[in-house]
C-alpha cells in the first residue's frame, strides 16, 4: 500500500494492481489464511463494543487477531474518530483494510422487497473491507465505513428461521424465485469478505439448508474459496457482480476482477449453491454499449452450459448521491467524471428514503431497453429477472 499517497493519487490507485495478482486455488478452509486474504483484510485495530467482545463470535473473531489494539466504545454507530470525522476521506482505503468494528445488532427485523429478493434480513454485518466508489452503505455512516461484524449471529439465524416458518410455502411464482422465498442475507455488505474474518456467513448458509420453503441470496465482488465447503445444498444463490472490466478497474476497488468472478461461477454451482449475475452498476460513459457487449459475449463464451441452464441476472442502473459524490472527490475525484454527470442526472427517492440522484427517466428507460437488446443478442440463455 502506498503509505505517501497524496489526496490526488490516493490509496487505492496503487491497488488497481489487484486485478493483475491471480487468486490461487486454496484448500477449504484455507483461504482466508492466505497472503490473498490478508491484502484484502490486515486488520490492526478493533473498536467493540463489551457485548460483542465477550460473545462466542466475538472471543472467535479476537482469537484470530492476537495483538491487535482493542478500543472499547458504547455502540458500533458512536465512534467519534470513524464516524463524521471528514479527516478519514484520504485515508479511506487504509481504513477499511486496517479497522474492523464488532457489534451487537439489538433491531432484528426483516422487510419486504419483492425486487432481488422477497425479503431483506437482518444482515451479519455493515460495510465493507471493498472500496467501491458508488457503494451506498458510507452514504449512511459518515467518512469511514470499515467492516462492522455483528456478533449476535445466533440471534438472527433464530429471527430468520421464525421468520421463514411463519410465511408456509410459497404458492405464487415471482421474480424473485419460482418456489422459494428469497432472503438477502448481505444488503449492507460482502458475506464473501466477511467470511475472511468469522463464520457469520457459514452459519447462516447452513440455516437456510434446512429450510426447504426458502432461500439465501447475497451479492458479491469477491471470490472467496473457502465458501466452496459450506455444503449450501441448493439453498444458497450467490450473485456474482459484474461490469464491464475498465469500468471494474476505475470503480470496483480491492475487489476479484471481473473475469475472475466469471470464472468462479461453475465452481460454486458444483459446491452446491445456485449462481446468478447482477449486470451492475450499468455506467454510462462514451463506449459503454460496446464494453457491455464484449462482457456479455464473454459469459456467452466461457460459461458451462450447466450454468447458463440455471442463471439469471438482475440489470441494475447506476444510483449516485451528492454526499457520497463530495466524499469521493477527497479520494477517488477519477471515479466522479463518470459517476457525476448533472446534465444526464435527476433527483430520486429511494426505497429506504434516501435522496438521491439517477439517470434522467428517459436516458434510464433508452439505456435498460439497450442493455436487453444487448442481453437478447449476445446472451440469450440469460434471463433477466428484474431491471431498474
Amino acid at each position: 500500500m502506498n503509505r505517501s499517497a497524496r489526496p490526488d493519487q490516493p490509496d487505492q490507485q496503487a491497488l488497481f494492481a489487484w486485478a493483475d495478482t491471480p487468486v490461487a486455488r486454496a484448500a477449504p478452509g484455507a483461504f482466508r489464511d492466505s497472503p490473498q486474504a490478508r491484502r484484502m483484510l490486515d486488520v490492526r485495530e478493533v473498536y467493540a463494543e463489551r457485548a460483542a467482545l465477550d460473545s462466542p463470535r466475538g472471543q472467535q473473531i479476537m482469537a484470530r487477531l492476537p495483538g491487535v489494539r482493542v478500543t472499547e466504545v458504547d455502540g458500533h454507530w458512536r465512534i467519534p474518530s470513524l464516524h463524521g470525522n471528514d479527516g478519514n476521506i484520504a485515508r479511506w482505503v487504509r481504513i477499511k483494510t486496517e479497522t474492523l468494528v464488532l457489534g451487537v445488532k439489538h433491531t432484528l427485523a426483516t422487510r419486504p422487497n419483492g425486487r432481488s429478493a422477497d425479503w431483506i434480513a437482518p444482515g451479519p454485518s455493515n460495510g465493507c473491507a471493498m472500496a467501491c466508489a458508488y457503494c451506498y452503505v458510507p452514504r449512511r455512516k459518515g467518512y469511514a465505513n470499515p467492516i462492522t461484524l455483528f456478533t449476535n449471529v445466533e440471534a438472527i439465524v433464530a429471527h430468520v428461521q421464525r421468520h421463514v416458518r411463519a410465511q408456509g410455502p410459497k404458492t405464487t411464482p415471482n421474480q424473485c424465485d419460482p418456489k422459494a422465498w428469497v432472503y438477502d442475507i448481505g444488503e449492507n455488505g460482502d458475506c464473501s469478505v466477511d467470511a475472511l474474518v468469522c463464520d457469520n456467513t457459514a452459519d447462516l448458509v447452513a440455516a437456510f439448508r434446512d429450510l426447504p420453503t426458502a432461500k439465501a441470496s447475497f451479492a458479491t465482488k469477491f471470490v472467496n474459496p473457502d465458501l466452496l465447503a459450506l455444503d449450501p445444498r441448493g439453498r444458497t444463490r450467490v450473485r456474482f457482480s459484474v461490469m464491464p472490466p475498465a469500468d471494474a478497474r476505475l470503480l470496483d476497488i480491492r475487489t476479484s476482477p471481473v473475469p475472475e468472478r466469471i470464472a468462479a461461477a461453475a465452481d460454486f454451482l458444483d459446491a452446491g449453491y445456485e449462481v446468478h449475475f447482477n449486470l451492475s452498476p450499468v455506467v454510462l460513459r462514451p463506449g459503454w454499449q460496446r464494453d457491455w457487449a464484449d462482457l456479455l459475449t464473454h459469459l456467452d463464451d466461457v460459461l458451462p452450459a450447466r450454468v447458463k441452464e440455471q442463471a439469471a441476472a438482475e440489470i441494475i442502473m447506476l444510483t449516485h448521491n451528492q454526499a457520497l459524490h463530495e466524499v469521493n472527490l477527497g479520494w477517488h475525484p477519477r471515479a466522479e467524471e463518470v459517476l457525476w454527470q448533472p446534465d444526464a442526472q435527476e433527483t430520486k427517492r429511494s426505497q429506504n428514503g434516501a435522496l438521491n440522484v439517477r439517470y434522467a427517466l428517459e436516458i434510464k428507460q433508452r439505456s435498460l431497453a439497450r442493455i436487453r437488446q444487448l442481453r437478447t443478442r449476445h446472451a440469450p440463455w440469460l434471463t433477466v429477472r428484474y431491471a431498474f
